[in-house]
């Protein structure tokens, strides 16, 4: 019998040390420590990155939005890189508009057409090889954005009307 107790005790205690590690490890976990005598306004802040150039160089888009992969088709040819890009992300049409309104020309991009209707957006810009069509639509949960670029038919990319269609 009095081994059963010492067997016993010895469950205990080991439950009770287990417990009491990871309930100090529970509380360790919300706090940052910082080093002694150091406030967060001695150390330098970084900025955050709040655009990125995708697969387009010239076509900033911001974080917020997420690339829609199954419905995004890049061509990769060289000197060259045109297609349609499909993100999605919870942000508002006019945030949206004004941003790449602001980061198109910026880029050096013409401002060609802007269509405002009150479920989508359609922006049309334009360099001297090549064109891009940002479509901004809201739907129920997520505000979809399509990013196309392409070769302008009359530009000076060596694309012209008859070699498309043949």
């Amino acid at each position: 019998m009095k081994e059963k107790c010492n067997i016993r005790s010895v469950i205990n205690i080991v439950f009770v040390v287990l417990l009491a590690f990871f309930i100090s490890g529970c509380f360790g976990l919300g706090s940052s420590q910082k080093p002694e005598g150091k406030t967060s306004a001695d150390q330098p802040k970084s900025r955050k990155t709040t655009a990125v150039y995708y697969d387009f160089e010239d076509v900033l888009i911001p974080m917020e939005l997420s690339i829609v992969k199954n419905r995004t088709v890049v061509i990769l040819t060289p000197g060259f890189t045109s297609g349609l890009i499909t993100l999605k992300g919870r942000v508002e049409r006019q945030s949206l508009f004004n941003f790449f309104n602001n980061n198109m020309l910026k880029d050096n991009w013409n401002v060609i057409s802007q269509i405002k209707s009150p479920g989508t957006t359609i922006m049309v810009f334009q360099k001297p090889s090549r064109t891009s069509v940002i479509t901004i639509r809201d739907e129920q949960i997520y505000t979809y954005v399509e990013v196309g670029v392409a070769p302008t038919i009359t530009g000076g990319s060596g694309f012209s009307r008859s070699n498309l269609i043949e």
